[in-house]
């Protein structure tokens, strides 16, 4: 009998990405993949630790592992097994530790190292050439796959640990990421999300961004290319066209702020103004009408002043953007905030961040009052009590009742009511 294999992602696109592809992985060397809440020889923990929240993650996750499977054998490997290999060595039955730079390797490490008595810890350093990918990360769980095609960061924003997670910005090899799109595309996946840390900044020789997109779009099956989060300083000009001329390029950019506050964002050590943001997303608001804008705000950064927090408040209210992602400020080793006082207490930051929260979704909701009534095309992902549910290519999400199987099919259907944070539809064709 094959060895028993289970997964389970902590944290971003690009983490889910990466696991997509190592399942496929441990399936050609012969491992048996199956759930994470059955019975498994091996437990794989694809980490995060963005957040100290990441890191708590994880150690609830190894309880419930030991508590649920106690003689399984856990495996740690991601983010925060780069820099915080002692501490997870620690943990109960943590029998691998393994950093990013090696955790696409982990079908090897486990044939090599499955008798090893003692725990093994690979966190080399991580190098800065282009990458490949071994395997393709066909998605069984999903009618949407991430494709990755860069990782690491060289900003160093003051507040971020994922330049020491995940090394320096480097990008994968053109022809190998077009392998993986085509085969993807032939295994039914009909919308792919492009997936990296810093995605804008893809550079393979002469190749960059743009031309990624516009060969992907000249793949034929295709219905839908989307842009996972990019920085404003990372797009170029002529995305926006893209968007405009090709309908299967998503209308929807998620651009992270952080801050309203100018003093707040060089503290941070972010590469922009906030009049510059403003322009640009003004700019793309009047170019394409309808376009989801997104975003990401970080409270409580090391010396926010109320009157900073107000700037950030005001200046969100006022912005064309769908929604934004609310985090909370929290301290990562190595990075420079660290050293950054005053401190802002825990009660102003839960305080400030549930009014974000609150304004956001008034945007959220506006946004979708916006879209009622119009007749949109929705892929579908996923069935719950006869209610079918997917995306518009401006991602908002819509269920319909439907007694048929409409699963990875790509239908027009009218957007009738909001139901909390979905739109409620019917199929046109059966109006």
């Amino acid at each position: 009998m094959s060895t028993k294999v289970s997964f389970y992602t902590l944290g971003c696109r690009l983490n889910q990405a990466e696991t997509a592809a190592l399942e496929r992985n441990m399936e050609h060397r012969g491992y048996q993949v199956v759930d994470f809440l059955q019975a498994a020889d091996v437990v794989v923990v694809n980490t995060c630790t963005v957040t100290e929240n990441g890191d708590a993650d994880t150690r609830k996750l190894v309880n419930k592992i030991n508590r649920i499977h106690p003689d399984a054998r856990i495996a740690l490997i991601g983010c925060q097994a780069q820099i915080q290999r002692e501490k997870l060595l620690a943990l109960p039955n943590v029998y691998w530790v393994v950093g990013n730079s090696r955790k696409m390797d982990f079908g090897e490490i486990l044939y090599k190292n499955f008798d090893s008595p003692a725990p093994r810890v690979m966190t080399p350093v991580i190098s800065r050439k282009s990458f490949k990918i071994a395997t393709s990360g066909i998605d069984r769980r999903h009618t949407r796959a991430n494709l990755k095609i860069q990782d690491g960061c060289d900003f160093f924003c003051s507040f971020c640990v994922i330049p020491y997670a995940r090394g320096r910005a480097r990008s994968r090899e053109f022809a190998d990421l077009l392998q993986e799109a085509r085969e993807l595309i032939a295994a039914g996946h009909r919308e792919l999300v492009l997936t990296g840390i810093n995605i804008g900044t893809y550079q393979y020789r002469n190749i960059t961004i743009n031309d990624v997109v516009e060969t992907l779009l000249n793949m034929e099956g295709l219905l839908r290319l989307r842009l996972s989060s990019i920085e404003l300083t990372t797009i170029p000009q002529n995305l926006i066209e893209y968007i405009k001329r090709d309908k299967r390029l998503c209308p929807h950019l998620h651009i992270p702020l952080q801050s309203g506050s100018d003093e707040v964002l060089k503290a941070m050590n972010r590469k922009y103004t906030v009049r510059e943001y403003a322009e640009f997303i003004q700019f793309v608001h009047w170019q394409t009408p309808g376009i989801c804008l997104g975003s990401d705000v970080l409270v409580g950064f090391p010396g926010e002043t109320a009157d900073q927090y107000e700037e950030t408040y005001q200046f969100l209210s006022e912005l064309p953007l769908s929604y934004f992602h609310v985090f909370s400020y929290s301290e990562r080793p190595w990075t420079k905030s660290r050293g950054l006082k005053p401190k802002v207490s825990a009660e102003v930051i839960e305080e400030r961040s549930r009014r974000l929260r609150e304004l956001s979704l008034r945007k959220r909701q506006e946004y979708l009052a916006g879209n009622l009534g119009t007749v949109q095309y929705i892929l579908f992902e996923q069935q719950k009590r006869g209610w079918w549910k997917g995306l518009t290519d401006t991602y908002i999400r819509v269920k319909v009742k439907s007694d048929c199987n409409l699963y990875n099919r790509y239908l027009p259907v009218r957007l009738m009511r909001i139901d909390n944070q979905l739109i409620i539809g019917s199929l046109v064709n059966s109006e």
